[in-house]
């Protein structure tokens, strides 16, 4: 499974583990299963600061025409016949009060070859999308982690000042 280029490679940035933010968000949009870890781990149903997150996916598919698959040997030893896709987006948002904080958007496909004798599930190629998208979605916010938490925390010493 060939994950889109990018800055940080997916399978690089899933392999660190799961660390909670330096500061906490309640889950506006999304499902608390799927998130990426980060957020998962800073979840609270109390926080000022909001997690919006959507993920969707779109599949392709690529044959090999039968007849040119009938035809040739290199069929019946396992050739390639096309392959199944599956390309993941996500974004995520950062919001405290009106105020947006953060907005990341990731990208990734997956794909994965066929042939007479085995053939990838969509569910694999799915799981396997979803997790890339997630992880990039995940690096991002922890590159950005640091500023996140001082803009949330001078936002919470100004609110305090001012009342």
């Amino acid at each position: 499974m060939a994950p889109s280029s990018g800055a940080t490679s997916p399978a690089t940035a899933s392999q660190l583990p799961a660390q909670p933010l330096p500061f906490k968000g309640r889950l506006a949009d999304g499902d608390p299963s799927e998130l990426p870890p980060s957020v998962a781990l800073s979840l609270s149903s109390n926080s000022i600061v909001v997690f919006s997150y959507r993920e969707e996916l779109t599949h392709d598919e690529y044959h090999i025409p039968l007849w040119v698959s009938w035809i040739d040997p290199v069929t019946y030893f396992g050739s390639p016949l096309g392959d199944y896709g599956v390309t993941a987006f996500a974004s995520l948002s950062v919001t405290d009060g009106d105020r947006v904080l953060g907005d990341y958007t990731a990208k990734v496909h997956v794909s994965k070859s066929y042939n007479l004798y085995h053939e990838p599930t969509h569910q694999e190629l799915e799981e396997a999308a979803r997790a890339a998208v997630r992880a990039k979605i995940d690096q991002k916010l922890h590159n950005d982690a640091d500023r996140l938490a001082q803009e949330i925390a001078a936002a919470n010493i100004s609110g305090t000042i001012g009342r």
